[in-house]
């Protein structure tokens, strides 16, 4: 994995109570928690820094930031891209409306008509 690369993601996703889920459009309650660093790489993914700044973000954290941070993060890209929740890119991405912000700040009808018009729940 390349750290000039930018990450970004592919799924719709809330933010409450200091916990990051996966969430459904059509079912805006049904959600699917992540477990903690994933549900930070997925609420950081925008599509506009680069796995390095994610990096340099996480390690300004701590005290004294883990030895092995940098693995730890390439593990956790990796799990998220396997899961097909996450890409990496060599440019800059502008996610689309309904990807943009966590789902309680979208307008869902305007989100579910975007999603209609972009084929989205036909991807895989």
């Amino acid at each position: 994995m390349e750290n000039s690369q930018y990450f970004y993601r592919t799924a719709i996703f809330t933010q409450q109570n200091n916990q990051v889920a996966l969430a459904d459009i059509e079912q805006p309650d049904k959600i699917s928690p992540l477990e903690g660093w994933m549900g930070i790489v997925i609420s950081l993914a925008d599509g506009e820094h680069t796995v390095q700044q994610l990096i340099d973000y996480m390690s300004q954290q701590y005290p004294e930031p883990p030895a092995n941070i940098e693995e730890t993060l390439h593990s956790v890209i990796e799990r998220l891209e396997e899961g097909e929740l996450l890409k990496l890119c060599d440019e800059k991405v502008t996610l689309p409306y309904y990807l943009a912000s966590p789902i309680e700040q979208l307008d869902l009808d305007k989100a579910r008509q975007l999603i209609q018009d972009d084929g989205y729940n036909e991807r895989t």
